[in-house]
């Protein structure tokens, strides 16, 4: 690349960071959840096919937001980059361009199901600010020094003095000035794209740290003091926990529970603002408040929840203690009809979930949860409130931040993921995972332990057997599981022979059912088929 078209490039990049950053600034004051970024990222959510979304999950799991946003940023950079020597070449076509852009981040948060009044002014922002400082950018790096050199209708050549001629006395040649002014011109150049993207970058950090509504979330989210239970959770049996290193807890740590949702920036809620309707084909519509929801005897409840993208040994799921009054209750007050058969659940930020109605009436501990391993929810695990509902893939039953719950039927309302071709029910299919050893791992020679979890919730696990190699299943020793609605550990000794070696696991479930052999992969109703790992004993 040239150096014109190099500093062109810069130009335009200067331009986009700063109008990005002016874009996120603005979203802080007047619209938190309509940054340009967010927004641009939520219509990619939302457009992608379901199988672009599996992958990304399957890439990167719970970072796929993360991904998301780095490979958004790195496009606009590019495009930056691109509209830069586009408006070098075609004046004011790459101002125009940046508009183009402004008026997509536009639509993009406007048509966001969480929409505010003022959604459309940030990306606003974005567009103009981006608009008028790619072109006087570029033109300052367009030829440093040029004008030197330029005269009206005609271009006059100087040429320099022979080598060793020079003569104190003499004023500077022009060819001497010209340079000093293409030295003086660069440095301007850098100077000002330096400061435009150091101020866009400045204004993002800034649009970051200062959004209004994640303060007041937070704030409420610190100062909630978690009511007593009116029932309390069972003690975890003793020995549930085998506590073999390299085995998950039995009860997963919040900063390690998975996090799979569609919300690129997540949610800030009020408490105080917060409220979830029942409505539909019910005799009472009711609206729940915060404070009443709060004054309602809560219940404590172990519940391993598990996604549907999770692959056959993969860790997509996580165990805790949850707080919260069960759904059902609720569904009695609201009276369904007959006829209903699906309750779908939606978030603040629109998205949908179909869990079927009796689920949500029978005596499991489906419950609108506030809290999570005895503190209230964290904000990107659904504060205020979310549904954690056991024996059903997530997908269809946890969502998060929930504000509303239709009663109406499976062949009348489509949520989310099903639109996408994913099943309706997503029951939890009976599963296994082989923690200890590690894939590919190394092992040292002589004994030692096998070890993993097992779970079908709301069904339970009765049994798990272990093979290696080609050789006889062995039964393993099971922990004694929270309850039905938990995952279990297990464990078996090992002798280690050197060598590569292949271990695989199958479960049992309560039922008498034992976990299949058939390879399925998520789609459309979650993954099955035996885990394996792969080790070397040395």
């Amino acid at each position: 690349m040239g150096g014109s078209r190099l500093r062109a490039a810069l130009a335009g990049i200067a331009a986009v960071v700063l109008g990005a950053g002016a874009g996120e600034l603005t979203a802080a004051w007047f619209a938190p959840s309509s940054s340009p970024v967010a927004s641009i990222g939520g219509a990619l959510i939302d457009l992608a096919p379901a199988w672009a979304k599996h992958t990304a999950i399957d890439l990167f799991g719970s970072f796929d937001k993360a991904a998301l946003v780095t490979g958004i940023v790195i496009v606009m950079l590019a495009v930056a980059a691109g509209l830069g020597i586009l408006e070098s070449r075609v004046p004011r076509a790459g101002a125009l361009l940046c508009g183009v852009l402004g008026v997509a981040g536009i639509v993009a948060a406007a048509t966001r199901a969480d929409a505010a009044a003022l959604a459309w002014l940030p990306s606003s922002v974005a567009g103009v600010v981006a608009a008028f400082t790619i072109g006087p950018l570029v033109r300052l790096g367009a030829a440093p020094g040029g004008s030197a050199t330029r005269t009206t209708g005609t271009t006059r050549t100087v040429s320099a003095p022979a080598s060793g001629a020079t003569d104190p006395t003499r004023a500077p040649h022009p060819a001497t000035t010209a340079a000093g002014a293409h030295e003086l011109d660069r440095r301007r150049f850098f100077a000002w794209t330096g400061v435009a993207a150091a101020a866009g970058l400045a204004a993002a950090v800034g649009g970051t740290l200062l959004q209004a509504g994640a303060r007041t979330a937070q704030a409420a989210r610190a100062a909630l003091r978690l009511p007593r239970p009116a029932q309390t959770a069972a003690p975890i049996p003793a020995g549930a926990d085998l506590q073999i290193a390299g085995l998950s807890p039995v009860v997963t740590p919040n900063a390690d529970f998975y996090r799979i949702d569609t919300a690129l920036l997540v949610p800030q809620v009020d408490p105080a603002q917060w409220s979830l309707r029942i409505h539909g084909m019910v005799d009472h519509p009711l609206t729940l408040t915060w404070n009443q929801l709060l004054a309602l005897p809560l219940e404590e409840s172990y519940t391993t929840l598990a996604c549907v993208s999770n692959e056959v040994g993969g860790d997509l799921i996580g165990n805790a203690k949850w707080l919260g009054y069960p759904i059902r209750n609720l569904l009695a007050r609201a009276g369904p009809h007959a006829d209903a058969d699906m309750v779908l659940s939606t978030s603040v930020d629109g998205f949908t979930a179909s869990t079927p109605l009796p689920v949500l009436t029978d005596d499991r501990a489906a419950i609108l949860a506030i809290a999570m391993n005895d503190a209230p929810l964290p904000t990107e695990h659904g504060f205020p409130v979310r549904m954690v509902v056991p024996g059903l893939y997530g997908y269809v039953s946890a969502t998060k931040w929930v504000v509303d719950l239709e009663v109406t039927r499976f062949d009348r309302a489509t949520a989310y993921w099903t639109d996408q071709g994913w099943a309706p029910r997503g029951p939890i299919k009976l599963e296994s995972r082989i923690d200890v050893p590690r894939a590919t791992g190394t092992v040292p020679a002589g004994d030692t332990v096998i070890a993993g979890v097992a779970w079908q919730q709301h069904t339970g696990v009765s049994k798990v057997e272990v093979q290696v190699d080609a050789a006889a299943w062995q039964t393993a020793q099971l922990a004694p599981a929270i309850s039905d609605d938990t995952w279990v550990q297990w464990r078996l000794p090992w002798r280690a022979e050197p060598g590569d070696h292949t271990i695989r696991c199958r479960a049992t479930n309560r039922l008498g059912q034992v976990q299949t052999s058939v390879q399925a992969s998520p789609v459309p109703d979650g993954a099955s088929g035996w885990p394996e790992v792969r080790v070397h004993v040395g």
